[in-house]
């Protein structure tokens, strides 16, 4: 049996590779980076509104790297509702996470940045979405949980098929 043990500076040591940090992803900060929302047909929209609106969502991910091995992930989420074909209201959000990496293969780099710090930071950004739309004199919208690896597989497919991957898919509608 393998024994370890630390050895008090953070190093785990026992198993021959003393010193080696684990391959892991560090949140270091979380914070909004940019929050939008608008009525554009207040006060007449609420008069107007016989029922729930249709709300459209809309959501993408892009990561950038902000020093040797920090990166910055912004979730960016845009709710548009219509209600009797007018807009009810237009929500938009980019939630953002500053990550370090710490010994990921490069291969895995991307899938990390990609899809699972976008889904440490989606509670967060789901419960913005739904306290300003509920603010804003709406029922809340309530995202419902996202498969970062499928939009991200879907995103490299649009991109090897030489779609246009700026473009974000739409995502649900709620």
């Amino acid at each position: 049996m393998n024994e370890t043990t630390g050895n008090g500076n953070g190093k785990v040591g026992g198993d021959g590779q003393a010193g080696a940090t684990p391959p892991g992803l560090l949140v270091n900060l979380q914070y909004v980076k940019d929050l939008s929302f608008e009525v554009p047909g207040a006060p007449d929209i609420f008069v107007q509104m016989k029922q729930q609106p249709e709300v459209a969502i809309n959501l993408d991910v892009n990561a950038r790297q902000v020093a040797q091995g920090s990166f910055e992930v912004v979730l960016s989420i845009r709710a548009e509702a219509k209600s009797a074909g007018k807009a009810a209201f237009i929500a938009e959000l980019d939630y953002a996470g500053i990550f370090t990496l710490n010994n990921i293969p490069q291969e895995l780099v991307e899938p990390v940045l990609l899809v699972e710090a976008p889904r440490l930071l989606f509670p967060f950004a789901r419960n913005i979405v739904a306290e300003v739309t509920r603010e804003g004199g709406f029922p809340p919208v309530m995202l419902q949980p996202i498969d970062f690896l499928a939009l991200w597989q879907s995103r490299k497919q649009q991109q090897a098929g030489g779609a246009d991957p700026a473009a974000p898919p739409p995502v649900a509608n709620a």
